[in-house]
């Protein structure tokens, strides 16, 4: 199998005061191939003035990484079965709760895949259907989540 590595980066600034909570939660994440994404607590969970609300923070990205894996899977399972996708937009919600111990965790997350396709061959709803569900069944990210995922495909010309 492969790793895969990400490194997290932050550091203090002059004049915060750590211990009073009043510091930055900005950070970047770096990854492997190069890329460089600031990152930040969500701006609801820290004292006003902490977050950065441009960068994104660790549940926003929860979300992406499931509805990418899933999209990603979505796009070689079309191409094999000889669909052609022209676009794909996923609407992802996610929903925060707490657990029995009163713990918050990421509860639910909705999938709104929208593709839209091109060339002479449409699949029909339930061979859409069956393409999201094969995605879903070999998503790495979605199998390594206990949280409820749905799938409420946006069948059309959505996307």
């Amino acid at each position: 199998m492969v790793d895969y590595t990400a490194t997290v980066r932050w550091h203090a600034r002059d004049g915060e005061d750590f211990t009073a909570q009043r510091y930055s939660r900005a950070h970047e994440w770096r990854f492997d191939g190069g890329a460089v994404v600031p990152g930040s607590a969500a701006p609801g969970n820290v004292p006003a003035g902490t977050a950065d609300e441009s960068a994104v923070d660790p549940e926003e990205a929860l979300l992406a990484a499931a509805a990418s894996c899933h999209m990603l899977y979505f796009l070689a399972y079309a191409a094999k079965a000889g669909f052609t996708i022209e676009s794909y937009v996923d609407e992802t919600v996610g929903a925060v709760a707490r657990n029995q111990a009163g713990d918050p965790w990421v509860a639910s997350i909705v999938l709104r895949p929208a593709a839209r396709f091109g060339g002479d061959r449409r699949p029909t709803r339930a061979e859409i259907d069956d393409l999201h569900h094969r995605s879903h069944k070999s998503c790495i990210i979605a199998n390594s989540l206990k949280s409820a995922i749905t799938i409420e495909p946006v069948y059309g010309e959505a996307a």
